[in-house]
């Protein structure tokens, strides 16, 4: 089935969470190098116009996610702007720096709570299915840990109290991450 991204660690994690009964293939591998637009102003809207794209152009089943971290602090943000929350070409770590940054001058008593959430959209014979996932936690103070992408090393899962997603192995987190869940439901 293709999988629509380019992220090698969200290919790797959903390769592992689904299991040898799948092989996964990316727009690549159909010669799709272009960005697939995201504009929507949810996660649902950019998880399903990123599918319905690459139906449109490969005519085959696949699927797609749309994931943002929401904190509660900072008002659900940075949500359907996840990976681009400190700009256009920024990196991970400057997102992260960002909103470690935003929470910092919020000060000391704001609530650090926040949440992954995942809304994956699964294309079959051309009709959308939609799958969800949350992950509850606290933002760290800090970054910490090697493992992961993305937010993974300022994120303190529930399941997981004193270690950031980066700090725990790659199958604790496929066991309790947001796309593992919906992952699995689809």
């Amino acid at each position: 089935i293709v999988f629509a991204t380019g992220n090698k660690g969200k290919l790797r994690e959903a390769s592992e969470i689904l299991g040898e009964g799948f092989e996964l293939v990316t727009p690549a591998d159909f010669g799709i190098t272009e960005d697939i637009p995201e504009t929507g102003e949810t996660l649902k809207e950019n998880s399903l116009q990123k599918a319905q794209y690459l139906y449109d152009k490969c005519g085959c089943d696949c699927f797609a996610d749309d994931t943002g971290l929401e904190v509660d602090a900072l008002g659900g943000a940075p949500g359907v702007y996840t990976a681009r929350y400190a700009g256009e070409g920024k990196d991970f770590n400057a997102n992260m720096d960002k909103v470690l940054y935003e929470l910092s001058i919020l000060g000391e008593g704001v609530t650090r709570r926040a949440r992954f959430k995942s809304v994956i959209t699964l294309m079959i014979g051309g009709q959308p299915h939609y799958f969800e996932g949350t992950l509850e936690g606290v933002i760290a103070h800090e970054k910490s840990g090697n493992g992961g992408f993305g937010y993974d090393p300022i994120f303190i899962a529930d399941e997981y109290p004193g270690m950031t997603l980066a700090d725990i192995t790659e199958e604790q987190k496929n066991e309790i991450s947001h796309r593992g869940k919906a992952l699995r439901a689809m």
